[in-house]
């Protein structure tokens, strides 16, 4: 259990879409995962596969102990690593969001210095501005994918977490009638474009508080269109993009087994500046589109009761005791992968995570999955090896 509390002030204009067409969707479960090849890494420290290229002959690792980022080809020889945590010019302060591939040599992150593109050795191609001045802000990693990139009216633009600053805060009704969720960024004229609020229908407007863990969004891009789902609330929302925004086009209700209900917390509990980030609450927690599926992974969360259970234990001193309850309780949350038709929106799978990888996330690029397998708990590993896996038909 980490609970991080960290500070932000965010400020979001309002922004208004057409209204969407609903559609309710069942269960079934037509595909399997399918792991058909893999890559070893003898990188040392704990690196976590952040995001692979569109053609898949990149990837990029996140090592926490030195804070560095790796760059690999496709037989997993190292084409380049750089930290910004220096006080430079090119360092982009705290990380809010992963690198995402941009093309085969140039990626994008977001920092609370700004938008920056490098190159793979981290020389700085470019730096994007953040639209308004940001004071602090709280971020959540997982395995899988960083800033999107897509091109719309033949420009490139990004797609990254919104995190502006405001004169509000979650306590406040203010706060859930201007929020949008993401920024689309024109690269070119450095023009940002908030997009996706919480639309008509949201839980998030039912007039409790919620925390900033509660509606971080997932997100896919694919050519102009948009997929996104806010945290713990079941909802696919489908957006065409436009060069100034974003248009909703289509809500999907999602049915997911084992999915709890986020936490009622009142807004008199929140104040002012003060953001809590908890990753044992439901919460979708990212989308991929790889063969004309869609695949949603879901984490169903621990329940309130073990929660408070878990915290008691912690408070009394037992660590031992303490992680061994928190690995049981976090084993039986329902964790998974739903896979819908891209064209027509229908639930068509419902799948586990293969054994042995790590379920916190996964990457896709070329056409495939890329998972991390987990460690090998009792014989130490001097390599990371990433799964290849396919997604096939039963």
């Amino acid at each position: 259990m980490k609970l991080h509390h960290l500070y932000l002030l965010i400020l979001i204009v309002a922004f208004s879409c057409s209204k969407p067409k609903n559609q309710e969707l069942g269960i079934s479960n037509n595909f399997s995962f399918e792991v058909i090849d893999s890559l070893d890494l003898e990188i040392f420290g704990n690196p976590m596969l952040v995001n692979v290229s569109p053609k898949a002959n990149r990837f990029v690792f996140y090592d926490y102990p030195s804070k560095e980022f790796v760059f690999t080809d496709a037989s997993g020889e190292v084409l380049g690593k750089f930290s910004k945590q220096a006080d430079t010019p090119d360092a982009h302060g705290f990380l809010l969001e992963y690198p995402g591939f941009i093309d085969e040599e140039k990626v994008a992150l977001a920092g609370m210095q700004g938008i920056f593109i490098y190159d793979l050795n981290g020389t700085m191609i470019e730096k994007l501005a953040h639209p308004e001045m940001l004071s602090g802000a709280g971020s959540m990693s997982f395995i899988g994918k960083g800033v999107e990139t897509i091109t719309l009216d033949g420009r490139p633009y990004l797609l990254s977490k919104s995190v502006r600053t405001r004169d509000t805060y979650a306590g406040e009704q203010k706060f859930y009638d201007s929020f949008k969720a993401l920024e689309l960024i024109d690269i070119e004229n450095a023009d940002f474009f908030e997009i996706v609020p919480f639309e008509e229908g949201s839980q998030f407007l039912d007039g409790n508080g919620y925390f900033e863990s509660d509606y971080a969004p997932a997100l896919e891009a694919f050519g102009d269109k948009l997929y996104v789902a806010l945290g713990g609330e079941t909802r696919l929302l489908v957006y065409s993009l436009l060069p100034d925004g974003a248009r909703l086009d289509t809500i999907v209700n999602l049915q997911i087994p084992g999915f709890g209900k986020l936490a009622v917390t009142p807004r008199s509990e929140f104040s002012d500046g003060s953001v809590t980030i908890k990753g044992d609450t439901p919460a979708i927690r990212n989308i991929h589109i790889v063969d004309g599926k869609i695949l949603i992974q879901y984490y169903g969360g621990i329940p309130e009761d073990k929660m408070k259970e878990l915290e008691v234990l912690w408070s009394s001193g037992d660590k031992e005791e303490s992680e061994r309850f928190y690995r049981q309780i976090e084993s039986e949350v329902a964790q998974g992968v739903l896979v819908l038709d891209q064209n027509t929106l229908e639930l068509i799978g419902n799948l586990d995570f293969p054994d042995k990888v790590k379920k916190s996330g996964f990457a896709s690029g070329g056409g495939f999955l890329w998972m991390e397998k987990t460690s090998n708990e009792e014989k130490e590993e001097d390599f990371l090896r990433i799964y290849k896996v396919k997604l096939s038909s039963k």
